[in-house]
C-alpha cells in the first residue's frame, strides 16, 4: 500500500483535513469514550510546522496534487509559513494538479496554479493543470514516470528522519 511504502521509505504523510470526514467522527467518539485515559489525538498545527520545516530544508520543491481544497492549500502555504518563521524560501519550483474542478465558481479546488503564483507559492515555469478524473490521470502519469526510469540512480531521502534532527 502507499502508506506501508511511505513508512518503509520514511516519507511522512500529512492529512490536514482528517477530521473533516467519517474518520473524524470516529476520533470524536474515541476521545469522548476514553474519559481521561490516553487517546489518539491529531495535531494539524504540528503537521503544518513539520511540512514547513521540510520546505525550509529543501530549496527546490514540487507538488503533485490530486484534487484540491484544504490539502492543496496546505501544501502551497508552507512557502508563506516559512516566511512567517523568518526564512526566505523560493516558491515551489514544480507543480502538477489533477482536478475536475475549474475556475468558474471561484472555489479553492478550481483555482489555478497561476493564481497560487500571485501569492508567491508556486513558480509558473514548470506547472501543469490536468483537468481529468484522478483515477484516469494518476495511473497514466505514474506509469509514464516509472517507465521513463528517471528514479534510477537517485539517492533515497529519509524525510521523516530529517524532521527529527533539528528545529527550524
Amino acid at each position: 500500500s502507499i502508506v506501508l511504502e511511505a513508512y518503509r521509505e520514511e516519507v511522512p504523510i500529512f492529512c490536514p483535513a482528517f477530521s473533516d470526514c467519517s474518520a473524524g467522527f470516529g476520533l470524536v467518539a474515541h476521545q469522548a469514550a476514553r474519559h481521561g485515559k490516553p487517546k489518539v489525538s491529531l495535531d494539524s498545527a504540528k503537521d503544518f510546522y513539520e511540512l514547513t520545516r521540510l520546505k525550509v530544508k529543501n530549496e527546490s520543491t514540487g507538488l503533485f496534487m490530486i484534487g484540491g481544497g484544504v490539502p492543496k492549500n496546505f501544501a502551497q502555504d508552507i512557502v508563506v509559513a516559512a516566511e512567517v518563521l523568518g526564512h526566505d524560501v523560493p516558491m515551489h519550483k514544480y507543480a502538477i494538479q489533477i482536478t475536475v474542478a475549474d475556475v468558474r465558481d471561484g472555489a479553492l479546488s478550481g483555482s489555478t496554479l497561476k493564481e497560487a503564483s500571485s501569492w508567491g507559492k508556486v513558480d509558473t515555469t514548470y506547472e501543469q493543470m490536468v483537468y481529468c478524473e484522478a483515477t484516469i490521470a494518476v495511473p497514466l502519469i505514474v506509469g509514464y514516470a516509472y517507465h521513463k526510469r528517471g528514479w534510477e540512480g537517485r539517492t533515497s531521502r529519509k524525510w521523516s528522519s530529517s524532521l527529527d534532527k533539528d528545529q527550524v
